[in-house]
């Protein structure tokens, strides 16, 4: 299914990017640009997650 697919293609990216930020928030410092690039990158990972996942929920009418 096309859409399972592209929520697993979401996980794997959130969870790389999310790891990104934290290694890069350890070695540089939370208020570094590329800490703040990463967490921003997340930001957006995670809302498109969530537009898939609920595009997925019956809607109820």
């Amino acid at each position: 299914m096309i859409i399972q697919e592209t929520l697993d293609e979401l996980i794997t990216r959130i969870n790389s990017v999310r790891h990104l930020m934290v290694s890069t928030g350890l070695r540089k410092s939370l208020c570094d640009c590329e800490t703040l690039k990463y967490s921003e990158e997340l930001d957006e990972l995670i809302h498109n997650y969530q537009l898939v996942a609920c595009s997925r929920l019956p809607r109820s009418g």
